[in-house]
């Protein structure tokens, strides 16, 4: 090969080289806004927008900041399917933007520090690189009362059971008040016939709450009639457990459940992982096996996605880490530490202490909910 037609060869190359970088599927520099629920960075486009230009859920995109920070190969999926504090982005159906957030972990918005004016490009990285987690994990679920057998398996309702806890103590649920899934009302009716008297409501503060009431269509008189008396703890809380305000106001609304008449209901707004992590903790407490907290945990699973340890194995394992890590966490173990080496109750102590709670405090909390 002469050098001539060498270097018109490599030219050639290189102006495709450049053309797939000009093609690369790329959001450009869009705008960043703060989802005030979570802390999570939410980018200025919607899922739909976002898919259109060439995203698929289980690729692996790069994501660049206007301030400098960068990250490469996070994964785009339909929902939370990473391990605990990993970052990726998250197109959660039914959600008005993509958002940027930490599987459980803290607010991305602070940890990028980010403002108004900040700008975010997204970029694919490689394909379809986490596909196969993106179909293990792809959970849909209807918001449609018809699809479901039964009032309580639409609201995600049910006493917690396990252990030493007492029968009719304590309940929990999907939200009574926020009806952006179309539960609150049949939630509110079952907390109605199950004479619920008091609420941990995980999720909303105040002004978020009196957003409901305004509502034309808010039909939870039960639950307001709670609130109006004073029987609603509003927290506030994200999905970060492990975050000192988690574990401070979660020992304060366990000591405070205990000076209200029982039956108590906890909810967020699924009654998912919030409240899957503070139902694990309230059985840890009552003396409930690991196995018992992982069972009551996928119950969830089965009223929203149909999900059984027979029908679906892998889907239901792999959803059982989420629980596990839960267990991890308060036992301060390794990842895949077996049940038989961890001690939940003490681990669930720990928690209430670290949250302020004195070891009288605790006492008088397990003698509440033990039989």
């Amino acid at each position: 090969m002469n050098k001539k037609v060498y270097i018109f060869l490599l030219l050639i190359l290189m102006l495709a080289g450049c053309q797939r970088r000009e093609n690369a599927v790329s959001t450009g520099d869009v705008g960043v806004m703060l989802d005030k629920n979570y802390g999570s960075v939410c980018v200025d486009m919607t899922i739909d927008e976002f898919n259109a230009l060439g995203f698929s859920y289980g690729d692996s995109v790069d994501i660049s900041f206007s301030n400098g920070k960068s990250f490469n190969d996070v994964p785009y999926y339909s929902g939370y399917y990473c391990p605990v504090d990993a970052l990726l982005v998250c197109g959660y159906p039914g959600d008005p933007t993509v958002v940027i957030a930490r599987e459980y972990g803290s607010s991305t918005w602070e940890e990028f520090e980010l403002n108004d004016s900040s700008k975010v490009k997204i970029t694919m990285n490689e394909k379809g690189k986490y596909l196969t987690t993106q179909e293990v994990f792809s959970l849909k679920y209807s918001d449609e009362r018809a699809d479901y057998d039964s009032d309580v398996i639409f609201g995600n309702f049910r006493e917690l059971k396990g252990g030493k806890l007492k029968e009719n103590l304590i309940y929990r649920s999907a939200s009574p008040c926020d009806d952006q899934h179309k539960r609150a009302s049949c939630v509110d009716a079952l907390c109605k016939e199950y004479d619920i008297r008091s609420v941990i409501n995980l999720a909303d503060d105040e002004a978020e709450y009196e957003e409901y009431r305004k509502a034309p269509d808010f039909d939870s008189d039960h639950y307001d009639l709670l609130y109006q008396n004073g029987d609603v703890l509003l927290l506030d809380l994200g999905v970060n457990y492990r975050s000192d305000e988690f574990a401070q106001k979660i020992s304060d609304a366990l000591f405070t459940m205990t000076k209200n008449d029982p039956p108590c209901l906890i909810h967020c707004l699924e009654g998912k992982d919030r409240t899957g992590f503070v139902g694990a903790l309230i059985l840890a407490l009552s003396d409930a096996s690991a196995d018992e907290i992982v069972d009551d945990y996928m119950i969830t699973y089965y009223n929203y996605y149909g999900i059984t340890k027979e029908d679906s194995p892998e889907r239901y394992n792999a959803v059982k880490e989420n629980v596990n890590d839960f267990l991890y966490y308060l036992c301060d173990v390794e990842r895949g530490t077996s049940y038989d080496k961890m001690d939940v109750k003490e681990g669930a102590e720990a928690y209430l202490k670290r949250g302020g709670l004195t070891d009288d405090e605790i006492s008088q909390i397990e003698a509440y909910l033990c039989k």
